[in-house]
């Protein structure tokens, strides 16, 4: 008896077939030979290859040899950098939030809404990343490799995980749990709980005003030693009737209330700073500052505190509703002008600093936008620390990724040209070791074969 094979049935075979081949036929291996390597770990090495074998960079120099099995990537006239890191973003996560109540019976049940939405420390930006958000793929084609996906909304957000912005393919799972496919995106979880302390959503119920939001973060942190207090005594003694009852928010706080893990603080105005500082010194917290509009008014005493600065590259504009001939306070005006000359400030102080993209609409202003801070006074290098081995501090994470050494996760972009020159153009970028697509065809053509530069 012969057995026929339906067209559909046919097309399905040979389709499975053909991603087999490709997946197989995909290199894991490969080298950009003789090009200008600006590592962000030590002084540019003018004509070098890079080696980039399942996912890590396997050697940097000016004297590796190409190995056998490598694709190679012609370098003359290139610039290898690491892999961009953007350290804050609310792209790429997608995270539960209450609805508001519609017909509430009590204040109680107002507040207790109101408390859910302004107290989330439990909220952890590992938990909800959006594996084939387009928008976090769009990072690509900045020379964006990682970005900071912090939780948005005003109090306490949650906590905010780094993540790379292109999921690997799934490898075959045969006889075994599939994999968690959010996962393959993080490199680190729990970077930092993120606080915003400014007007709290409306919906009725305390608390109503930003000031009234500074006493309900201030309460937390208090109610969060508190907690943690009781917990440690009802460890030590046997449960009865003062054992606290569990509180999954006040639960979440005992890694920041500790030291062990930082708090990142959302300010821009020089008083706001020094408010943060302040609750950051009351509660021993381990403070960055991000946004950081006004941060070279306060430089001195961020360095004296040890504080991180993210700084946003979301610069201040006019707004477009405003009239040609309305007038400005002189403060905006200010600010505006002032704003692309604040990292250079905040290098001479020495505050370590990075940037990030929040309220950028395109990608790709995220790095023209740290042009712009160049062109006013910050140092190249400086800028490329920023935003490659410095950000990656700030993480947590500089022990994998942010510089171009032996052992790293193998974040790379490569440009024709110095990276913040007007004419440059982003043409390979490398995530986790994979080659991937960058949106502008013509900005990064594809491989031919084993052994031949592309």
């Amino acid at each position: 008896m012969r057995t026929r094979l339906c067209i559909p049935m046919l097309a399905a075979a040979l389709a499975a077939a053909a991603t087999f081949v490709a997946r197989a036929d995909a290199p894991g291996v490969y080298a950009i030979r003789g090009a200008r390597i600006v590592t962000a770990a030590g002084a540019p090495i003018e004509s070098g290859t890079v080696v980039i074998r399942h996912g890590l960079i396997e050697a940097v120099g000016a004297g590796v040899t190409v190995p056998a099995d490598a694709w190679v990537i012609e370098g003359a006239g290139l610039t290898v950098y690491p892999g961009l890191i953007d350290m804050g973003t609310a792209t790429g996560i997608d995270a539960p939030s209450a609805p508001q109540p519609q017909d509430p019976q009590t204040t109680e049940e107002v507040e207790r809404w109101k408390r859910s939405v302004i107290l989330r420390p439990h909220l952890k930006a590992a938990n909800h990343v959006a594996t084939e958000s387009a928008d976090l793929h769009k990072f690509v084609s900045a020379g964006v490799t990682t970005v900071l996906a912090r939780p948005a909304g005003a109090g306490i957000a949650g906590w905010s995980a780094l993540l790379n912005v292109v999921p690997p393919d799934d490898a075959p799972q045969i006889g075994g749990v599939a994999d968690v496919r959010s996962g393959l995106l993080v490199v680190r979880d729990d970077v930092a709980l993120h606080v915003a302390l400014e007007r709290p959503p409306g919906g009725g119920g305390y608390p109503v005003s930003q000031m009234g939001l500074i006493a309900f973060v201030r309460q937390a942190f208090l109610d969060g030693q508190h907690y943690g207090l009781a917990r440690q005594r009802d460890a030590r003694t046997a449960s009865g009737p003062q054992r606290p009852a569990y509180d999954p928010s006040l639960e979440a706080l005992a890694p920041a209330l500790g030291g062990r893990l930082p708090v990142a603080f959302r300010a821009g105005l020089s008083r706001e700073i020094r408010r943060a500082l302040k609750m950051a010194a009351e509660f021993e917290l381990d403070p960055i500052i991000t946004g950081a509009l006004e941060a070279d008014q306060v430089a001195a005493e961020l360095k004296a505190r040890n504080a991180r600065v993210v700084y946003s590259l979301n610069y201040p504009t006019r707004p477009k509703t405003l009239a040609p001939d309305a007038d400005e306070p002189l403060r905006v005006l200010r600010q505006r002008a002032n704003a692309p000359k604040v990292p250079a400030a905040l290098e001479t102080a020495g505050v370590l600093f990075a940037f990030e993209s929040v309220g950028l609409t395109d990608p790709k202003a995220f790095l023209k936008n740290a042009a712009q801070a160049v062109k006013e006074g910050l140092p190249p290098d400086a800028a490329i620390r920023a935003l490659t081995i410095n950000a990656a501090r700030i993480a947590g994470a500089a022990d994998r990724l942010g510089s171009l050494e032996a052992g790293k996760i193998a974040n790379v972009i490569v440009t024709d040209g110095d990276l913040f020159g007007d004419e440059t153009k982003i043409r390979h970028v490398f995530v986790d070791g994979r080659l991937v697509r960058i949106e502008e065809a013509e900005a990064s053509p594809q491989p031919n074969r084993r052994g031949r530069g592309f």
